[in-house]
């Protein structure tokens, strides 16, 4: 693969990244939530229920901005603490899906480009892109 291409990819990722951060700000103004808040809302419905722990852990921050994101998510009504059901000493994070879904209307359309987009592609170009995007995740 030549340079210039590998050039081409790079920019274009660094293009796309920056689109998302944006929009994704852009989203949480309009939602009344931080720069952060978001983020906390897709870890947790990609991962299901996490500690505070484990947020800090996933987001690189600290505990104190952890605890700040969760008062603004379960102020807002789109999270909920609640006692570990197998060790009653830790807090576990939850979704609470019905406010999540007033944000889900803020990505439909992005979300319908990205079924357009997947379905012009045959199934052997789909799991490359799929490799790369898991090889990405990886570093």
């Amino acid at each position: 693969m030549s340079s210039a291409l590998h050039a081409e990819i790079g920019v274009a990722l660094r293009r796309f990244i920056a689109n998302v951060v944006l929009f994704n700000h852009q989203v949480a103004q309009v939602l009344g939530l931080g720069a952060s808040d978001s983020q906390f809302l897709t870890l947790l419905e990609v991962h299901g229920p996490l500690t505070p722990g484990r947020l800090a852990e996933l987001t690189r921050l600290t505990t104190g901005t952890v605890t700040g994101v969760l008062d603004r998510l379960e102020k807002g009504g789109y999270v909920r603490r609640e006692r570990d059901p197998h060790d009653r000493r830790k807090v576990v994070v939850t979704l609470l899906p019905d406010q999540l879904a007033g944000v889900g209307e803020h990505y439909q359309a992005h979300a319908e480009h990205l079924e357009a987009v997947l379905a012009r592609h045959s199934d052997a170009e789909l799991e490359v892109i799929r490799r790369f995007l898991a090889e990405m995740l990886e570093g």
